[in-house]
């Protein structure tokens, strides 16, 4: 998908992205995860705990904001979307690397890892030759 490709071409090299949820009592909260790509079905997939807030609030609310920032080469992308909670061990392995031993050091055999799966329905990233914020065309708004 040419959607995708521009995505990752704007996400590439960016260690974090921020992940923002909707807690059960409304709060929306912010935190930070490792980068991964977006799929060619335009899905952004991440590595989480099982038993971590933020999965309980996808639980309650999947609606869910990933923002990329890297100021230093101008890249600024906010996406919305819809997150899942998903066990799969074949996507796992897939998208294992060793940054990952980190917060999982039994791998993705640990029990309490899961992924989470971001539906991708709008992108939008700083465009500079224009100064604002622009839709990344192939996604729905």
């Amino acid at each position: 998908m040419a959607q995708t490709t521009k995505l990752n071409e704007i996400i590439k090299g960016i260690d974090y992205a921020m992940l923002t949820t909707i807690r059960p009592n409304g709060r929306l909260h912010s935190c930070p995860m490792a980068t991964a790509e977006a799929d060619g079905d335009g899905m952004l997939w991440f590595f989480t705990g099982n038993n971590s807030e933020k999965v309980e609030a996808i639980k309650s609310d999947p609606r869910v904001n990933v923002a990329y920032s890297d100021s230093g080469s101008e890249r600024y992308i906010s996406i919305t979307g819809s997150a899942e909670p998903v066990r799969d061990h074949v996507k796992a392995k897939e998208l294992w690397t060793p940054r990952y031993d980190a917060w999982f050091p039994k791998g993705i055999e640990d029990p309490n890892l899961i992924l989470l799966k971001v539906h991708i329905q709008a992108a939008e990233y700083w465009d500079e030759t224009v100064g604002r914020m622009v839709p990344l065309a192939g996604f729905a708004r």
